[in-house]
């Protein structure tokens, strides 16, 4: 199999292997690490249906990360998707009012994020040893609700690292918040900032460039990682289900193998349609992404002008994780449009640093294709929750429903016939105060941990084990700090 390698987005970084490109996190000059090509499915489609989720995710991921032998990624494999997910398949496939959805949701925290966080601790474990070393790792990352937890469940009490967490104090639901403050772990941090997830994630980025700290923790034995989309090492994983979701639709007899079919996926960071990008490069017959965003709709303006401006008023929605203005992971695909070109990825994201704005060139355009842009307003969202649940007795989260009220959107702008599968990233039991008050405004002002007993009532299904109890288990992590302290706080916890 031919080597695989990675190189920054912004093209001043020499080129590392994948095992590397994980262990460091970002690269160096302040980019993301792409692929320097993205691999060309060598299995084929008929072959790959007969697999399980674990053999399909080892098929794909070998293609990516050609520096981890066969016995070490299958033991990851292994090692991540076992019965911490509660259900045999992985990612179900729900046929409902016409629309499949992809639950990414039954793994240990409701979310997608699951879908790769799972294996992301395997994966850098396994990378430090291949590199040999010995340096203890700090994972350093910004939620805007779902990664955070997920991470923390992935990394706690994992021998040689530490992880830290940062998250909106007052963006994200009480669920989510509640999922991260009483994660146990002799490892885990968890601090809560009066600023948003953009504030949270510059702060972060900005430590990872920080040379003075840098210095100082490489003095100590500790060195940066990251847990976010913009790790390698969650992307990687979350091209898997999409080829998943394709091979369940063509086993229910719903189209044909090589079929074309559309993905509608909620986008807030831009890793998960990213993912879906790979996908169809390495050739799943994919005809567009369906970006779906929410009323912080700077991705559905970019898509319809090439102009991205992040100078505009932040929304608190209820879809709190697709609440971004500075959407990461979109450095990677203008990467991929501009020729793989690093020094136009440079520009545009200093332009973006220095006045929150650039705008493509023109030839660039063409490459943003794949792609269609939508946005769901609060009231669609609610109404999408509403009208699903009427007409299908399926209930969905608040950012599933942005998607698929945009979906519906697609369908309806366009005429295309092409089948549709919406990605559902979230447990409807991680929003019950949003998801409850769409189907009946008597819930509005209810106790959103009592609302989870109302929703269980209302589907029939007990609630997942995983937050059953999430009201009353004790807060472990009380800490909150301005954006401007947040250096201080991981300085602090190190001991710099």
């Amino acid at each position: 199999m031919t080597q695989l390698y990675y190189q920054s987005t912004r093209g001043n970084q020499e080129r590392v292997p994948s095992a590397t490109a994980i262990l460091q996190g970002i690269a160096k000059d302040g980019g993301l690490f792409v692929p320097d090509t993205v691999p060309v499915l060598e299995t084929s489609l008929e072959t790959l249906q007969t697999l399980d989720y674990r053999q399909l995710a080892y098929q794909i991921m070998k293609l990516f990360l050609t520096d981890f032998t066969e016995d070490e990624l299958k033991l990851c494999i292994e090692q991540a998707y076992d019965k911490k997910f509660d259900t045999p398949e992985i990612a179900p496939l729900q046929k409902k009012d016409g629309v499949s959805f992809l639950e990414l949701y039954h793994g240990p925290t409701l979310a997608f994020k699951d879908m790769a966080l799972s294996i992301l601790p395997y994966l850098l474990k396994m990378a430090a040893r291949k590199l040999n070393m010995n340096k203890e790792i700090v994972i350093l990352t910004a939620t805007s609700g779902d990664t955070g937890k997920a991470a923390l469940e992935g990394f706690a009490n994992v021998a040689g690292t530490k992880i830290i967490v940062f998250f909106p104090e007052h963006g994200v639901s009480q669920v989510q918040k509640r999922q991260m403050t009483t994660q146990s772990g002799d490892n885990t941090y968890v601090i809560g900032i009066e600023g948003n997830f953009d504030d949270a994630q510059s702060g972060v980025k900005s430590m990872f460039a920080d040379q003075v700290l840098l210095q100082a923790m490489d003095e100590r034995g500790y060195m940066f990682s990251s847990a976010n989309s913009i790790n390698i090492g969650r992307l990687v994983p979350q091209v898997v289900y999409y080829f998943h979701a394709y091979l369940r639709l063509c086993a229910s007899g719903e189209i044909e193998l090589g079929e074309e079919i559309n993905f509608a996926v909620p986008t807030g960071n831009f890793g998960n349609i990213l993912a879906g990008y790979y996908a169809k490069k390495m050739g799943l017959p994919v005809k567009k992404l369906i970006c779906a965003s929410n009323e912080n709709k700077v991705l559905y303006d970019f898509f319809q002008s090439g102009n991205y401006n992040k100078n505009r008023d932040f929304v608190v929605t209820m879809s709190p994780s697709m609440d971004i203005l500075v959407s990461s992971n979109l450095e990677r695909l203008l990467y991929h449009v501009s020729g793989e070109d690093g020094s136009v990825t440079g520009r545009l994201m200093e332009e973006l640093s220095s006045s929150g704005k650039y705008d493509i060139p023109e030839e660039l355009k063409f490459g943003l294709r794949d792609f269609f842009g939508g946005y769901a307003t609060e009231d669609d969202t609610a109404r999408s929750i509403r009208e699903l649940f009427l007409s299908s007795n399926y209930l969905i989260d608040t950012h599933t429903a942005v998607a698929y009220s945009v979906c519906r959107e697609y369908e309806e702008v366009t005429s295309d016939p092409t089948k549709i599968i919406v990605i559902s990233t979230a447990s409807p039991y991680k929003f019950p105060a949003d998801v409850m008050k769409s189907i009946e405004p008597r819930f509005a002002f209810a106790d959103e941990f009592a609302l989870l007993h109302e929703m269980s009532k209302l589907t029939g299904h007990d609630i997942p084990d995983a937050i059953k109890d999430i009201g009353t288990r004790p807060v472990l992590h009380k800490t909150v700090c301005e954006t401007g302290e947040m250096k201080g706080q991981v300085e602090k916890i190190l001991g710099i």
